[in-house]
Order: C-alpha cells, then structure tokens, then sequence
C-alpha cells in the first residue's frame, strides 16, 4: 500500500515524496489510520522501522494551518536532546510544504534562539521534561492549546528516571487531547503511565519487542580483560566498514577508548552525556557524514542516533541490561539494511550474556578471531536452558576456518 492510499493530506504526501519515502513501514501502515482517526494510541516496534513517521505524518496532516501568535497544539517529548532534535528535523522536512512551525526544545545550549522561536509562534513543540519544565514554571510556554500528545520512547524515559516530570506535564496539558505512546519495548511500567494518560488506547505491536533485528548478523567475541582494547583494535583493521560505533558501559571508559582509539590514528569522535550540546551535535554530524569513522558513545546513543550508514556496532562493554542490548544492536541494519555487530565478552560477563540469550530466546554465534595472540582464559560456562527453544538467529555469521573480511553490502 503507497503512502497516498493512507488518507495523508496533499501537502504531507509531497513531503514524504521530497523525503524520498515510497511505501509506508508495517508500524506506519498500522498506526497512521489510528492517529487520523484522533483515537489514543501505544505502538511498539524494533528501533529503526520508522516510528517518527507513524505519528508525525498524521499529526501534520490533522493540523490547520499556522496562525502567527498561538500557542502550540502539538507536544512531543523526547528523552533525550538527540532525539529531540531528530525528530524536530522530522517534523520539518515532512511539513516542508506547510506553514506548520515546528521547534525542538532541550537542554545545554542556551534559552535565547528557543526563546525567540517561542515567540514568534510555534505550532508544534518537541522537547525534552526537562527544559520543557524550565519554561512551564517561567510562563514561556503554555500547554492549555494542545490537542496531541506524544509520548516517544516512553521506555527509556522511564529508565532514566523521568516519570514525575512527565506526569507534572501530563496533568499541565487539557484532559480533552489525543494521547500516543511510542515505544521500541512495552515493559510493565508503561501500564502504570498508560492508566492516567490514554483512555481506551488502541495497541499496535509490530515485530517481537525481545528480539534482534533480523537484517544484522551478530557475534560474541571471548576474550581476557587485558586484551580487549587490542582485540578491538583487530577487529577494526580486519574488518571492512562505512562506520562503527562503540558502545562502552561508562563516561570515563568512552573516553579512555576514544584517546586510545586516536592514538592508534583512527578518526574517532565521542557522545555521552558529559559532553557539552555543542560538542554532541559536532560529533554526532561529523559521524554522519564520514568526517568521523568511529563514535565511541554510551546507552545515550542506543536511542539517540539515527544514522543509515552505520555498518558495525561493536559492544566494547556488555551492556547493563538484556534489553539494552537489543536496542543498541538496533543502530545497525536499520531500514532493511544489513549490518554486523560484535560484542567483546571476558570471563566476568558470563552472566550477563546468559540473560541477554534468554531475553531475545535465543544462542549469540561465539567466534575467535583467526590470528589474535590470545591468552588463556576462563572458557564461558555451559549454557542453562532457555525459556524459549534456542536456535540460529536469523543471518547469524558462519564461518570456516576463522575470521573472514565483513563487506558492507549497501
């Protein structure tokens, strides 16, 4: 089904041609009807299979026109300021062809230009709680005029502790509005934020909110503590890449794999949370556009980039949660492509490996990388049976006689 048998308004419909979009994504086709229809919605879906669109594009198109002076009608909030700004830049290159004013509202830059935006009249506000509240609580911004509501990523919102700010929010806007959740997973505490927010909410589910995606093909890579960082420094050479990105667990250890990363003269840039706004946007921009061949980055960015050109995503650290694994993973093989990810695994993560193949119902590929000087280390304990049958993941590496050389297949 083309985007244009979706009811889409003539202007919205230009945008996504201009966009360069074709046919819509199953979560598209299955929540834009709901959302034309004013109805309260919770969709879930893998990262990467076009949840910006599935709520922007029926918002821009239930929207009237612009009228300079009002208050803003929409409300997006967004975890973090990278997605605030992504989804921003959404909403304006599908409006393209309105006069809808959208603006991204976040922390760690300064309030003037956010100020001068506000009041010249925005139509549609995509903002972070935190900064959000800023305004609220000065009388900048008024909620009484919002009639949508979009609650994006809700899951991480409530792991990074946000839960009360949202609620203060939620109870600010008209209790006559459109409610939408969006969300890769449906933990249980969304049921908690659901009761108060949406009333009858329709549900939209597409794919298994526990699994991988199954255009990336991905490994674990066994290795002592002391040899990580040479094995990743292997790994990056023997491999054939557009981009990687590098998760690590911490702050301090993103940096200290982005000084080592430099001095082994890769292009290198860094984004978690220490860093200043300015600094994120420069790397994250450099990283899209190959100035920067390596971003070395923390959970930050298991949500908050969207970058087509990613081809390997390598877990430097196993990551804290199963389901942080699934999103991280995610930055790869987004929008049917393909990608690889790795994930370097010592004695001690034994465990949290366990949890993770149980959490996506399935055994991880164990590989060694032929010509490494290993050292002797403590071999993974024997898997426990799992809560679902475990099998081949779909795509999953094979290999003969070792390592092989990983092309990008765009």
């Amino acid at each position: 089904m083309p985007f244009k048998a979706l009811n889409l308004s003539e202007s919205v419909l230009r945008g996504v041609q201009a966009a360069g979009y074709t046919d819509p994504t199953p979560i598209q086709l299955r929540a834009i009807p709901v959302v034309l229809s004013g109805g309260d919605l919770i969709g879930s879906a893998q990262t990467g299979t076009g949840k910006t669109a599935a709520f922007a594009l029926p918002i821009l198109s239930r929207l009237a026109a612009h009228r300079p002076g009002q208050n803003a009608r929409v409300l997006v909030l967004e975890p973090t300021r990278e997605l605030a700004a992504q989804v921003e830049t959404a909403f304006r290159d599908f409006a393209r062809f309105t006069d809808i004013r959208p603006v991204a509202i976040f922390g760690g830059v300064g309030y003037g230009y956010q100020r001068q935006e506000l009041k010249r009249g925005v139509d549609i506000i995509v903002a972070t709680p935190g900064r959000l509240m800023d305004y609220l609580k000065e009388g900048t911004i008024s909620l009484r005029d919002i009639s949508i509501l979009v609650l994006d990523e809700v899951d991480r919102m409530l792991d990074m502790g946000f839960l009360p700010v949202v609620r203060d929010i939620i109870g600010r806007c008209p209790k006559n509005r459109q409610t939408l959740f969006f969300s890769a997973t449906v933990p249980p505490e969304i049921q908690a934020v659901a009761s108060f927010a949406l009333r009858n909410p329709a549900r939209v589910e597409v794919g298994v909110n526990r699994s991988v995606n199954e255009s990336v093909k991905h490994a674990v890579y066994p290795v002592s503590f002391e040899q990580k960082f040479d094995l990743l420094l292997a790994l990056l050479e023997k491999t054939d890449f557009d981009s990687v990105l590098v998760f690590s667990r911490t702050k301090h250890g993103a940096d200290k794999i982005a000084r080592r990363l430099k001095a082994a003269n890769h292009s290198v840039a860094v984004l978690h949370a220490n860093r200043s706004q300015n600094q994120r946007i420069e790397a994250l921009a450099g990283f899209k556009s190959g100035k920067y061949e390596v971003m070395v980055a923390t959970d930050i960015a298991a949500r908050g980039i969207d970058v087509a050109g990613v081809s390997h995503v390598i877990n430097y650290d196993v990551p804290e949660k199963p389901e942080d694994y699934v999103h991280r993973i995610g930055r790869t093989g987004r929008a049917q492509a393909v990608g690889d990810a790795f994930t370097l695994v010592t004695p001690e993560n034994a465990q949290d490996i366990r949890d993770i193949e149980r959490f996506i119902g399935a055994k991880i590929p164990e590989l060694r990388l032929e010509g490494f000087p290993y050292k002797a280390f403590a071999p993974r304990p024997a898997q426990p049976p799992m809560h679902k049958p475990a099998g081949s993941l779909p795509g999953t590496i094979r290999h003969r006689g070792g390592f092989r050389r990983f092309k990008s297949r765009r």
